[in-house]
């Protein structure tokens, strides 16, 4: 391989100098998002289940709450209760959800006190003991949700509460997050056991669902990236001998968590019936108004009456939903929509996309990429409109993962659920342009690489042929089209399972055994 193809090019400056937020999924995208970290969609996933005996199953999660430290106490990083988290599947081709999944969650406070001289005195910490799926008497606080599945318009639409398989309840418990393992003691096998089957209105298979706390599986150095692409091996250095180019970075999300919502749903009961690819995101929304609880629930009183859900607390909403936050294809927020548009964007839903097209027929990404490294031979395919980038981003592949009917120009996670399932040993993160037809970008999976696929999309390795001909879409480009884009950082197969909901446990907040 070449110098050149082995230099480190990251288009991460992007987000740092001109989009002015990480470079990460969709990790504090966008200014109004970054002050709500409550609802701010970090990853979305969505692909044909892998995990043995699953065959026929699609996995959904969407990720919330960016950048957690796991020793963030002592209140650690619960959902909002005053929030309405979507996952939305659009079978048709049109750019509208078809059916909806909705999560609602409530905290309790339990209100535990400890004598203090003459006194019961309200304590300050989460827990005061060990805490275990069957043993809760020592948690202070606790988080549950209800999911329902609407058919139709998300908010208009046929709402079915989707119940517990073995309890026949519409309400389920969330682990807490991994405080450590003297709280929680082998904390795997305690959130194993909030893993729930499902029966989903209309479906005639059973499902599942988890929401909990899980180890970030996203992948990315965003220190070098923030501070102008400043790398321990520069990209006009070779790696070194035996490294690989591709795997020579800093991972600066392996330290953090994330808050998973995972669902696993029979595909029959997502597509259509006579198209098998379906399109997703998540979305996360707020009431249009809030005020601020003048006599919010004393400590007092919440000792004496027991416990007490969130409605007491210091904020009071209302109204109809608005969205705030959106995630369907990763890292279009951070590389494709351009500053002023972050905040509107989010609010939308991708049946309004047309109006955001010019950003990826016209993308800016590969012209900063040829100013900042003209010097590497770094040049931005000269073709426009971009059709390759809308069929990536917005009508899905031809023979890959389009629609029998593409009704609309939606930025979606298309995934075609009659594609063949790659075992995980065999799966490759490199996705579609490596080989693996089951990868990004049809649907995604936690190993897929989508910074590095999607450099090299945005480059131009879509454009083909690179041989100079006629049909050559821009001959002075090929050898910058056909470069190995990377951040040089790729997954550690060990963050992540093969059995729903697939991402690794969550880093403890206490290190000590």
């Amino acid at each position: 391989m070449s110098m050149i193809k082995h230099r480190q090019l990251l288009i991460g400056v992007l987000a740092a100098s001109v989009a002015g937020g990480a470079l990460a999924s969709s990790h504090r995208e966008a200014p109004f998002i970054s002050t709500r970290p409550s609802v701010d969609g970090t990853d979305f996933y969505m692909f044909n289940s892998y995990e043995q005996g699953r065959a026929g199953y699609v996995t959904l999660i969407a990720n919330y709450i960016p950048l957690q430290d796991p020793q963030g106490g002592p209140n650690y990083f619960n959902l909002d209760d005053n929030a309405l988290y979507e996952i939305s599947i659009d079978n048709t081709g049109s750019g509208s959800a078809n059916i909806t999944f909705q999560f609602r969650f409530t905290t309790t406070t339990q209100g535990l006190t400890v004598p203090v001289g003459a006194k019961n005195v309200p304590v300050p910490q989460t827990n005061i003991g060990p805490v275990s799926a069957t043993s809760m008497g020592a948690q202070n606080v606790s988080q549950s949700y209800s999911v329902t599945m609407v058919t139709g318009d998300r908010r208009t639409g046929t709402a079915m509460p989707i119940m517990n398989l073995s309890t026949g309840s519409a309400t389920f418990a969330k682990p807490l997050d991994n405080i450590g393992n003297k709280s929680i003691p082998n904390y795997a096998a305690y959130a194993a056991t909030f893993v729930y089957p499902i029966t989903i209105p209309g479906c005639s298979g059973p499902g599942k669902v988890f929401v909990g706390q899980r180890q970030d599986p996203f992948f990315l150095d965003l220190g070098g990236t923030f501070d102008l692409v400043n790398y321990h091996y520069p990209y006009t250095q070779l790696v070194p001998s035996g490294t690989s180019p591709r795997n020579y970075g800093t991972n600066s999300l392996a330290g953090f968590n994330v808050t998973t919502l995972a669902l696993e749903v029979p595909a029959t009961c997502l597509t259509n019936g006579s198209d098998p690819v379906i399109g997703g995101y998540t979305t996360a929304s707020l009431r249009q108004a809030s005020v601020l609880n003048p006599t919010p629930q004393s400590a007092k009183s919440v000792a004496s009456v027991g416990a007490v859900s969130s409605p007491t607390g210091p904020e009071l909403a209302g109204g109809a939903w608005s969205q705030v936050s959106r995630l369907g294809m990763p890292l279009v927020n951070e590389l494709v929509i351009g500053l002023p548009d972050k905040d509107r964007w989010n609010t939308t839903t991708p049946v309004q996309d047309a109006e955001f097209a010019d950003y990826v027929t016209n993308p800016t990404l590969p012209v900063i990429l040829q100013t900042l490294f003209s010097s590497a031979g770094v040049l931005a395919p000269n073709v426009y409109p971009r059709t390759d980038l809308e069929e990536v981003f917005l009508t899905g592949i031809p023979k890959l993962n389009q629609p029998v009917k593409v009704q609309a120009p939606a930025e979606e996670l298309r995934l075609n659920t009659s594609t063949a399932v790659t075992p995980y040993a065999s799966q490759n993160d490199l996705g579609v342009i490596g080989g693996d037809s089951a990868g990004f970008p049809n649907g995604r999976r936690p190993i897929d690489d989508v910074v590095d696929i999607t450099l090299r999309v945005a480059m131009g390795v879509l454009l083909m042929p690179y041989d100079g001909s006629s049909a050559d879409p821009d001959p002075k480009s090929d050898a910058s089209r056909q470069f190995g884009y990377t951040d040089g950082v790729q997954a550690n197969p060990a963050m992540f399972t093969t059995a729903f909901p697939y991402l690794g446990t969550p880093l403890p907040g206490s290190p000590n055994d």
